[in-house]
């Protein structure tokens, strides 16, 4: 009963390995996609900072449109870019003019039309186009021949050139990426070393939580090591070589780790009680497959994008599921804050109790500030943040997921007189005080 929760990661880790590795390897900025009889008046392929040495270079093959009614004008179907701050402009447009085309616009930046492509069949068309006014830009196609379908193959590029003339195909304020998560990734490793350190100068005090610490600790250094490798080539290749496999595989065997170990301490599990209760083993039944579907969804975000149809309701799936179980590991510490307030009643030791409500109660605020801050606070740096400085949410969040390791870890080390036993008999009648003042009030 007590090895359950090791066996529960662990076989789910290795489950969604397996699915990992039936996805083909991300394509970063160099994208090989097939839109086949897509009646859609609007595709998004991409969104991408540039700077003033951007570039965007674009080839379509195998184009073919068929309509129910004529035959459908070039002109009205081609690619351009569209940047955030012209949404509005496009969108109050076509709100005036209904039969006015988004390639008429003159909000757009126009890139081409099916007009300039060769004859039918196989048409084809190459071109590379500079982005002369540097901002982020949404590469998107539009259709707006009515009641027509396109089918074709398209072949995108996007990218900077750097001082040297170099490519750079990560988003101008991406490029720092790489650099932040293999600095974090140190961070975590001098912190694995610290933790085993601290582990075997107290072997007594360390408990099987303290070993699953351990591995969590290494899961989070591996998962920063193989996204800065995965970015990294995306920067210089526009394609991940395969590291983007050992990155998803990583961050569900991180975060599945993290949710357990965050259920484990809350429960008091290898602490204060050798084995799990039933609801305690059903909050964990729950979260793992619920995470298994998480990074699902973030594996089809993450390996193709809103070209897709369901790419939105993937979006949905993903931010639904991790609601759900932010919310459920708030269970088991609020269920450990109750049960130990009963016990203040019953076992005459108001001084442990005292303790261990405190430190309890401490570790629940803990956990809601940063759930608060890595869903709601950097979601809203991702959105007010300037393009070029994207990277700045990124390196927040880390920051947060550090200090919150830190903090938890500081308070659950293994030490002998670690906070869950502390007795101390002179201070016995003040924390029965406390404790009554504590019903009280609640």
């Amino acid at each position: 009963m007590t090895t359950m929760p090791f066996k529960a990661a662990v076989t789910v880790a290795v489950a969604v390995s397996v699915l990992c590795l039936l996805f083909s390897p991300a394509i970063a900025e160099i994208k090989k996609l097939q839109i086949k009889n897509d009646a859609r008046s609007m595709i998004m392929f991409e969104k991408f900072g540039f700077t003033h040495t951007g570039q965007v270079s674009i080839s379509v093959s195998s184009v073919s449109v068929t309509s129910s009614l004529a035959r459908a004008d070039g002109d009205r179907l081609g690619f351009f870019l569209l940047s955030d701050e012209s949404f509005i402009q496009v969108a109050i447009e076509l709100q005036q003019n209904p039969n006015l085309c988004v390639l008429n616009s003159k909000y757009i930046q126009l890139l081409f039309t099916f007009r300039d492509l060769s004859p039918p069949p196989n048409s084809t068309f190459t071109k590379s186009y500079p982005v002369t006014s540097p901002n982020e830009y949404n590469l998107i196609f539009a259709n707006c021949a009515p009641e027509s379908q396109v089918t074709m193959d398209v072949h995108t590029e996007v990218y900077n050139l750097d001082d040297g003339g170099v490519k750079d195909y990560l988003s101008a304020g991406l490029t720092q990426i790489p650099t932040i998560y293999f600095l974090f990734s140190l961070f975590y490793i001098v912190f694995l070393i610290f933790w085993i350190y601290t582990c075997i100068n107290n072997k007594l005090s360390v408990h099987r939580i303290h070993l699953l610490m351990a591995v969590l600790l290494l899961a989070k250094a591996l998962n920063l090591i193989f996204a800065a490798e995965d970015k990294h080539y995306v920067k210089i290749t526009g394609t991940p070589h395969g590291w983007d496999i050992l990155f998803y595989i990583f961050q569900f065997i991180r975060v599945v780790l993290l949710f357990t170990v965050i259920i484990l301490i809350g429960t008091g599990w290898s602490f204060l009680k050798p084995f799990l209760q039933e609801r305690e083993k059903k909050v964990l039944m729950i979260v793992i497959p619920l995470q298994v579907l998480a990074n699902l969804a973030s594996v089809v975000i993450g390996e193709t994008g809103p070209f897709i149809k369901d790419w939105g309701a993937w979006n949905q799936v993903f931010l639904l599921v991790d609601i759900i179980c932010c919310c459920a590991i708030i269970f088991p510490i609020v269920w450990s804050i109750r049960s130990l307030r009963e016990t203040s009643k019953t076992d005459g030791k108001a001084a442990r109790n005292l303790a261990k409500l405190t430190l309890f109660r401490q570790f629940y605020i803990v956990v809601i500030g940063y759930l608060y801050f890595t869903r709601i606070v950097v979601f809203a740096l991702k959105t007010i943040a300037a393009y070029k400085y994207q990277w700045v949410s990124n390196a927040a969040e880390e920051i947060a997921s550090l200090a919150f390791y830190v903090v938890m870890f500081y308070m659950f080390r293994p030490i002998e007189r670690n906070e869950y036993f502390v007795i101390d008999e002179e201070e016995e009648r003040e924390a029965e005080m406390a404790l009554r003042d504590d019903e009280f009030e609640l």
